[in-house]
């Protein structure tokens, strides 16, 4: 379970409100979000980049909601529910903390946009950088070898 936010009432809908709102500060000028099963998306569009967040939701019937967190009762669907919200709502607490602290830091020239949102870069072929990016690194620490260029998006 996260750690952040654990006790927090505010609701998931709330924190995507507040991540909009604080994109629009930062000037961002394009916003969506969007969920397919336990996968929610937030993308937008600020200093003429796309960048895209994904943050993974735990399932409903998720086991580790089914008991009390001593691990020794079974809840009941009500409270089986209730904690699976609970997480849900920390989690989007999280994110936007997350996205918050960046747009702070490149506002105060402590990084630069590109440095700070770099993972999260869409790229012409719909990936993101960190997607693309990850399985390089891991191949030139294991050959000793430089990554591929980027990819075409063709």
């Amino acid at each position: 379970m996260s750690n952040y936010a654990t006790q927090t009432t505010v609701s998931a809908d709330r924190s995507r409100t507040e991540i909009e709102r604080v994109l629009t500060r930062f000037g961002a000028d394009q916003f969506m979000y969007g969920w397919e099963g336990t996968k929610s998306v937030i993308q937008f569009r600020a200093q003429g980049r796309l960048i895209r967040f994904l943050l993974e939701l735990p399932a409903k019937d998720d086991p580790r909601f089914l008991l009390t967190p001593t691990g020794r009762r079974r809840r009941d669907s009500a409270a089986a529910y209730k904690a699976w919200e609970q997480e849900t709502r920390s989690l989007w607490r999280a994110l936007g903390l997350v996205i918050k602290a960046k747009l702070v830091a490149v506002d105060d020239g402590i990084v630069t946009f590109e440095a700070e949102f770099l993972a999260h870069v869409v790229l012409p072929d719909g990936s993101t950088v960190g997607a693309w990016v990850a399985p390089q690194i891991a191949a030139a620490y294991e050959s000793g070898g430089m990554p591929h260029a980027l990819p075409s998006g063709t």
